[in-house]
């Protein structure tokens, strides 16, 4: 009898302590499956948009690096094929160049990548067909791309690669948290599923991009249609 008493008293403080401080018991679902992660569209479209002033470098631009370190992107301007790109040496300001439109883009590097799918190289690259590789996504306001011509590694492969420095202009950037949302000129950007997600909601367009995977999002041909300058939203 004794036993059962310290038994019941023991059981009524532990139910005391627990309504006291608030706490719950909490156990976990064996069968919980979470839900897939939203379609790069969806994510874009759905997901709230972060602080842009957080992301600004003073001339335009908004520029992000993921938590882990493995995509950088921005959100930014092009005349022709010259990126305003805060981190890399560019002809973007060149006096030759002002007489070429002005065209909102978002632009995303890796430091790790998969290799463009033979259907996904859009240049011969100057008649070689040598050197089309990937780590690098574009978007304009009616295209998206992987993969530039080019003779290195990308800035982020030299940074955060398996042998990068690790130092630089790419380290000073700030993180946007995974699910953020960033919008420029009717382009979004949003960091999640371990990658990146940029598109024209409005047109369609876009691209996910990660370490593992890539994925081209192409909407309806618009034909006839000049290029978006900067200052006009996506009808």
């Amino acid at each position: 009898m004794e036993a059962m008493r310290r038994t019941v008293w023991g059981m009524l403080a532990a139910l005391f302590l627990i309504t006291a401080t608030g706490c719950t018991v909490t156990t976990k679902d064996p069968a919980y499956v979470p839900p897939a992660p939203l379609q790069p569209m969806e994510q874009l479209e759905k997901a709230p948009l972060a602080d842009a002033k957080t992301f600004s470098s003073g001339a335009d631009v908004l520029s992000f690096i993921t938590a882990d370190r493995t995509i950088a992107c921005s959100l930014t301007s092009a005349r022709g094929e010259h990126l305003n790109l805060p981190y890399e040496q560019n002809r973007y300001s060149d006096a030759a160049n002002n007489r070429l439109p002005i065209v909102p883009v978002a632009h995303c590097e890796l430091a790790s990548y998969p290799a463009p799918e033979p259907g996904d190289i859009m240049d011969d690259c100057a008649g070689t067909h040598l050197g089309y590789l990937g780590g690098v996504a574009l978007l304009s306001p009616d295209t998206a791309r992987y993969g530039e011509c080019r003779s290195g590694v990308t800035s982020m492969e030299g940074t955060y690669g398996p042998k990068g420095s690790k130092a630089g202009t790419l380290t000073q950037l700030p993180v946007l948290a995974d699910g953020q949302n960033l919008e420029r000129n009717g382009l979004r950007c949003s960091a999640y599923n371990g990658g990146v997600a940029c598109g024209n909601v409005s047109a369609g367009v876009g691209f996910f991009v990660s370490p593992k995977r890539y994925e081209l999002i192409q909407g309806p041909a618009k034909s006839g249609q000049p290029p978006q300058q900067e200052g006009q939203k996506t009808p």
